[in-house]
């Protein structure tokens, strides 16, 4: 008996030694774990450290038009087409050359300095104010458009000092007062030309042929103007009318040149295409309906100028496709209205800005599908 109490005795000290071993192989690997985990968390910070040194001193990435940077931080979605808001105005400036010569050809260098004169202003302009409100100045080309937008809608012998006038209006007033590029309601090139046309009406409806450079130049009417009197055949005159051989603002003449600016702008795809069409079509549509002469009413005035360069702003109209129709819609229709029944013989100025008021409220009722949503009545459908 005694024999089998010191054997039993024996096992549970053996067993007892085994315990402890084990328990201090496992804390010796614990211990062991937690010090290379700690080196490789030191090492992973080592790491980082130097990826966000190499981060700093890395020099951005100027491979695109402008320029930009190697690392893109913005808002949802986060996808980039590659265009960037300077690289889109620069290319948008770029196809403003066309209209431009086409002022400069016809009207002269009195076309010229209105070009200058208001350029400079929307750019000194914006300039002033943002250093007034201290904030960056960004040579972005939305200034340079307005001021050249503005002088192409102006008739070429427009005083100086009222170009400068309308100009700082568009930036002061219509762009900057609303908190600069993206939060302005109004397109600031046509609230600049709507503010000094309503200031200086006697000015701003005085018309000039093309080539008559001297200082006692006649004025003419516009084919828009019920003192407009047709000389010659139709054909003759329509063929003035396209390629810019009649009076009118100093860029919206040439409806070639107009033609050749839009599909620059859409090759780029700098605009949506269907806006103008759909702006362009609603007038002719209407002017066939009241027996109206639809090539004449389509070439005359600001019509494809405005159709082109001011209802396809990204601003100021809506963000949906079927919305950007609707307003284009409206436009061509208030145009009409006031070609046909209003005071003044053109309406494409106003039409737009009028239009550029609804675009909040077309935004909030032509909403866009959400990814993925399906209605309730096809989801019943779908469970029964």
């Amino acid at each position: 008996m005694e024999n089998k109490k010191h054997n039993n005795e024996q096992e549970i000290k053996n067993k007892d030694a085994k315990n402890v071993a084990f328990n201090n192989i496992n804390n010796s690997d614990i211990n062991i774990s937690s010090e290379n985990k700690k080196m490789d968390i030191s090492s992973d910070d080592k790491k980082t450290d130097k990826i966000s040194e190499s981060k700093k001193t890395e020099k951005p990435n100027k491979s695109s038009f402008i320029g930009k940077e190697a690392l893109l931080i913005s808002h949802s979605p986060h996808i980039w087409s590659g265009f960037s808001t300077s690289k889109i105005m620069y290319i948008f400036l770029i196809s403003l050359i066309f209209p431009t010569a086409s002022a400069i050809y016809f009207f002269g260098l009195k076309a010229l300095w209105i070009i200058i004169a208001s350029t400079a202003s929307a750019v000194l302009t914006e300039f002033i104010i943002k250093k007034a409100r201290k904030k960056k100045f960004v040579m972005d080309g939305s200034a340079m458009i307005t001021g050249l937008l503005l002088a192409l809608t102006l008739p070429p012998r427009t005083p100086i000092w009222m170009v400068v006038i309308g100009s700082v209006f568009s930036i002061a007033i219509a762009k900057e007062a609303f908190g600069g590029i993206g939060y302005n309601i109004f397109n600031p090139a046509l609230a600049g030309r709507a503010f000094i046309a309503i200031c200086f009406p006697v000015e701003m409806t005085s018309w000039y042929l093309p080539w008559d450079f001297s200082v006692d130049a006649v004025t003419s009417a516009t084919p828009l103007s019920e003192s407009f009197v047709q000389e010659g055949s139709k054909a003759a005159l329509y063929k003035d009318m396209f390629f810019g051989n009649i009076g009118g603002s100093i860029g919206e003449t040439s409806a070639f040149l107009l033609l050749l600016a839009f599909v620059f702008l859409v090759i780029f795809k700098i605009i949506d295409w269907k806006v103008p069409l759909i702006y362009i079509g609603t007038v002719a549509i209407f002017s066939l309906i009241w027996k109206e002469d639809v090539l004449f009413q389509v070439l005359a005035g600001g019509l494809i100028f405005g159709a082109i360069f001011m209802a396809t702003d990204y601003v100021t109209t809506p963000v949906t496709s079927l919305g950007r129709a609707i307003f284009a819609l409206g436009c061509g229709l208030i145009t009409f209205v006031i070609r046909k029944f209003g005071a003044m013989p053109e309406g494409v100025c106003f039409s737009i800005l009028i239009m550029n008021g609804f675009t909040p409220l077309i935004d909030r009722y032509v909403l866009p599908k959400p990814f993925g949503f399906i209605k309730e009545k096809s989801k019943a459908k779908a469970k029964s």
